[in-house]
């Protein structure tokens, strides 16, 4: 066979051999093979002899172009060639060797097999040709019978596939390398899996599409109670599906396809697509499915393997980042998030302006005697019920978080909260094993403007809880800049009076107290002053602080110890019988360690103890703390009077009022002002009197600053009284030089 072009010495000849071509078996696509020459017969004498060829199980795709111009346009659009016939001579006499050169160093392609033709070697030697450039094969065209070209084509496709799959190897394995980073880079299971389908369809060189599913469990904030998959990741056409049941798929034979790998455990590659099956330590399964649109190599396959061996391992690694996210941003209770996610939240809003937005922090009133009484397990009930029922009532932008034991957060567009509202959420009793308890909610509620941040937010609504806590529990109340200034003044009141407790810079004055009848002085109450360079603090303003904040326990101590000494120096010097009463808080009858305090401060300042009286007031002996009655007994155990102060200001149960241990009754002064005048308040204070006869109890009037009132209060049969008629309280040396003068 010969075919001749326009120049006789640039004919491309194939003589008849006996050769026998194989048969096409259809096993993938073809070998994309170039030629370039600028002779269309040279074009048609290759394709036509080597049209039926199979190398490895594949045909071959013809490309052509008829120059240099021609071959570099076709070469940026494809890189996949894998061997390039190249005639030397055409635009210019050297146009195939500088193209050799774009080939390798402009384009890269490293791989592709260049076999150089040429009809006129004069233009090209051989030996130069081979030694100066990058050439697989020199050919002259007289030279290429039949069997030669397609031993050439053979043996340079052959080292193509084997230099192909090295290469793919390399770029594979430094794929798996780098995408380690970035995948596990990524937090969350969604951008996860999107990274993985990412990755994967780099490494066989696809677009970015296909799917993967997971056992629900599997899948964030899922909500199928069946053991149906769930699709958590998702690319290109599938994207919208992330979340969605495997049976809500349209394409069915997907979803078969990701079933059965999950079912069967195992990868499955057929003609059109390829699922991949994963499985952790924590037995999790997870299936891949891709659209490669034809078998994969065995590289591919090869590359996957490893790929997902690694990518196994990722998935474990985001799992143990959602639990340790969910302890982080969750709280795993009431399944909600808690303080950290809510300030997320408020920031990521106040990007986008926060005005017109509302906190409120919804305190359960009462939860830590619920938690005693009934136990943790029931309280921790109660937090998930109050919590359903108050997702249950507000809109479904308005996010509710749990940021401390018994308080919630709600936050929100204004008019979607409405404290009336969910103070209405508390009507109905919770129901709580077999309990029904009926609990309140107090409300503290801050709105925001676009100069806040939001720790500033939640410390305003924080302010207004206390707020509403302080006036009355089961009301709201809204964050005024008054409640701020307010607070700060407290907090640096808190701050000046614990430098003054350390520096003992306080001090205890001493009022006397009288027998009404003989005028005889029988004691004295010890009353703790603090004064400032800004000037005299009142009792009423630190004392609270004192309790809120603890102080109170070191304090009351001090107090004790300070007025036993004093009183101890009266005994010695001349006054024996004097008796030193001292006030007590609920704070300091809480202590576990009180009376043991209160025995060794004794022991320490050997006074008798039966001239010490410890005073509590109405409201502390009638709420009943644990043991208040066992603890008076063990008080009176070591010798002490006891006296209840401010009484009648309460609402006494006569039978309590019984059992308790007490010596003495001490009217408020708010019943011995108005003595003397027709209303009420005579009968009150007759009536303790009465009630104090009654339960042989010594009966003083406090706040006594007239005689006509002391007049009154022996009339009514009132024993004792102190008050400003007799002396205001004094500094110790004062008060000593007060008893040499009476």
């Amino acid at each position: 066979m010969s075919i001749s072009n326009h120049h006789d010495d640039d004919a491309l000849q194939f003589v008849d051999e006996d050769f026998s071509i194989t048969e096409k078996q259809g096993m993938g696509k073809d070998w994309p093979v170039l030629i370039v020459d600028d002779d269309p017969d040279v074009h048609s004498a290759t394709t036509f002899a080597l049209r039926d060829i199979t190398i490895l199980g594949r045909g071959i795709e013809f490309l052509h172009a008829y120059s240099g111009a021609e071959a570099r346009q076709l070469l940026q659009l494809r890189k996949d060639i894998a061997l390039i016939f190249l005639d030397v001579v055409m635009e210019k006499e050297n146009t195939g060797l500088e193209m050799v050169k774009v080939i390798r160093e402009e384009f890269g392609m490293l791989e592709v097999r260049i076999v150089l033709r040429t009809g006129q070697p004069g233009y090209a030697p051989e030996l130069q040709a081979i030694r100066d450039y990058d050439i697989n094969d020199y050919k002259t065209k007289s030279e290429l019978t039949l069997t030669r070209l397609v031993t050439t084509l053979t043996t340079a496709i052959r080292s193509y596939d084997q230099l192909a799959t090295i290469s793919a190897s390399r770029r594979g394995l430094r794929m798996i390398v780098d995408s380690a980073t970035d995948l596990f880079g990524r937090r969350g299971l969604e951008n996860f899996a999107a990274g993985v389908l990412t990755q994967i369809s780099a490494l066989v060189r696809l677009s970015p599409e296909g799917l993967i599913a997971a056992k629900a469990e599997t899948a964030p904030h899922h909500t199928h109670v069946d053991d149906e998959p769930v699709i958590v990741g998702a690319a290109g056409k599938f994207r919208d599906w992330i979340n969605h049941p495997l049976h809500d798929l349209q394409d069915k034979k997907i979803a078969n396809a990701l079933r059965q790998c999950l079912e069967q455990r195992r990868n499955i590659i057929d003609e059109s697509c390829t699922t991949l099956f994963f499985s952790t330590s924590a037995e999790r399964d997870i299936a891949v499915y891709l659209n490669t649109g034809e078998p994969l190599t065995a590289m591919d396959t090869q590359m996957l393997e490893v790929f997902c061996t690694n990518i196994a391992i990722g998935f474990e690694n985001v799992d143990l980042f959602q639990q340790l996210n969910a302890y982080a941003f969750s709280d795993l209770l009431c399944n909600i998030p808690n303080r950290t996610r809510l300030l997320q939240i408020i920031a990521e809003q106040r990007q986008t302006g926060s005005a017109g937005w509302t906190i409120a922090l919804v305190d359960v009133d009462h939860f830590s005697e619920i938690n005693d009484a009934l136990g943790h397990e029931n309280g921790d009930r109660l937090l998930r019920a109050v919590a359903e029922r108050l997702r249950g009532g507000l809109n479904k932008e308005t996010i509710l978080a749990r940021i401390a034991a018994d308080t919630f957060a709600i936050f929100g567009k204004n008019d979607h909260i409405d404290p009336l509202q969910l103070q209405h959420l508390f009507d109905t009793p919770f129901a709580v094993s077999e309990y029904f308890l009926r609990v309140r909610g107090t409300i503290g509620l801050a709105t925001l403007d676009n100069g806040q941040n939001e720790q500033t937010a939640l410390q305003h609504a924080h302010i207004a809880l206390n707020r509403a806590k302080n006036d009355l529990r089961g009301r709201y109340c809204y964050y005024t800049a008054e409640m701020e200034t307010e607070t700060k003044s407290r907090l640096t009141l808190l701050h000046d009076l614990r430098a003054a407790i350390e520096a003992q810079g306080l001090e205890l004055h001493f009022q006397p107290q009288i027998d009404l009848h003989t005028g005889k002085i029988v004691g004295a109450e010890a009353l703790l002053r603090w004064n400032t360079p800004q000037g005299m603090i009142p009792p009423d303003r630190f004392i609270p602080l004192a309790e809120y904040s603890g102080l109170i326990i070191d304090l009351g101590e001090w107090v004790l110890r300070s007025a036993c000494i004093e009183a101890k120096k009266w005994h010695q010097n001349g006054f024996p019988d004097l008796r030193i009463a001292i006030n007590v808080s609920m704070v300091q009858f809480r202590s576990p360690s009180f009376v043991k305090m209160v025995k060794q401060a004794l022991e320490d300042i050997a006074i008798d103890p039966h001239l010490v009286e410890l005073e509590i007031t109405e409201s502390v002996a009638m709420e009943g703390a644990i043991g208040l009655e066992n603890l008076l007994n063990q008080l009176r155990g070591l010798g002490v009077m006891l006296a209840i102060d401010d009484f009648g200001t309460g609402f006494s149960s006569l039978s309590y009022l019984q059992r308790l241990n007490v010596d003495r009754l001490k009217i408020d002064r708010s019943f011995v002002n108005t003595l003397g005048a027709a209303d009420a308040q005579t009968s009150i204070a007759e009536m303790i009197v009465r009630l104090g006869q009654n339960l042989k109890l010594t009966v003083i009037a406090e706040g006594v600053e007239t005689e006509d009132q002391a007049q009154a209060l022996r009339q009514l049969g009132c024993q004792e009284a102190q008050g400003f008629l007799y002396s205001k309280a004094l500094p110790a040396s004062q008060f000593f030089n007060w008893l040499k003068a009476h």
